[in-house]
């Protein structure tokens, strides 16, 4: 029974994240900054979900449900790598918001392609370098003969738990790294759109305050459930009852948030809406050329 949910919500996870890549990158309408950051969080999605879902979706089936040691740090370093890399790119798509309706005008010359790169890029490095870093922590802990994780996927938690030795360490650098840079991502993002609803409060126009408020509402959703599953988990020190009801959380955030994203920025957004509409319309006509699709993925995510 939990083997079929999985399944599907893992496959309508790679079919919504994989076509809205496809979808921004074949529609005129969707050439902005915002939905090149929004084709990111995506590729980050399929990645972030599918470092997690596979091995739980095999354990499930299986008798055994055991892991390599290698696996097991191979599985945690791609994990924190890409929680790092998620919510600094919700970061960056605040302080785009931000630069697109506090300066409307200086918008297209300040968020020029080469800038949106390399706002890009500074998640990816810093996140995977961070997750270098606490990775090796991890390797430092030493086990005295309980091998038994208490959770589907390898997570700090669960490991600090059964580990006997290099504990200490590795406990404070997890919370202290965690509230670190959730503490800074997070800044980001609430003076962003501190800044944002003065902005909005000024407009004298009623359609463009709705339109505001719309746009923005969608990323505010997506930052809410993400980081309010995150610091319920990792800002609180590792026991029986934090790790337990750390796996019912961490069942939201690394397989049911993913698949929720694309709903939520296609659902509100009338241009996504377009787009799929004719998308749609051009591959009944059979004008839609899936080669040329694809490689303009493969550009955009290399």
């Amino acid at each position: 029974m939990f083997f079929v949910v999985f399944l599907v919500v893992y496959m309508i996870t790679l079919l919504g994240n994989i076509g809205m890549i496809i979808l921004i990158n074949i529609s005129p309408q969707l050439q902005s900054p915002m939905y090149f950051f929004l084709s990111h969080l995506s590729f980050v999605d399929v990645w972030f979900s599918s470092n997690v879902t596979p091995k739980m979706l095999e354990n499930l089936l299986s008798e055994t449900k055991t892991i390599s040691y290698v696996g097991c740090l191979v599985q945690c370093y791609f994990f924190i790598a890409l929680v790092h890399v998620e919510v600094y790119i919700l970061a960056v798509m605040a302080f785009d918001r931000y630069m697109a309706i506090c300066n409307p005008l200086l918008y297209g010359s300040r968020m020029s392609r080469t800038v949106c790169v390399r706002l890009i890029s500074v998640p990816y490095v810093y996140g995977f370098s961070v997750s270098l870093m606490c990775t090796l922590w991890t390797y430092g802990l030493y086990f005295c003969g309980n091998f038994e994780i208490n959770h589907f996927y390898c997570a700090d938690p669960p490991l600090i738990k059964i580990a006997c030795g290099g504990v200490r360490i590795k406990e404070y650098t997890m919370i202290v790294i965690a509230g670190i840079n959730f503490t800074y991502s997070l800044s980001v993002v609430l003076i962003s759109y501190t800044l944002i609803v003065v902005a909005v409060l000024r407009m004298h126009s009623a359609d463009g305050r709705k339109k505001a408020f719309s746009t923005c509402g969608s990323h505010l959703t997506a930052v809410s459930m993400f980081y309010g599953t995150l610091i319920f988990m990792y800002l609180r020190r590792p026991t029986e009852e934090s790790v337990e009801q750390g796996k019912m959380v961490a069942v939201f955030y690394t397989t049911v948030i993913p698949m929720l994203n694309p709903m939520i920025y296609s659902l509100r957004n009338k241009d996504v809406k377009e787009a799929v509409t004719k998308a749609i319309a051009k591959a009944c006509m059979g004008q839609l050329d899936w080669s040329i699709c694809l490689s303009r993925v493969f550009v955009c995510i290399v």
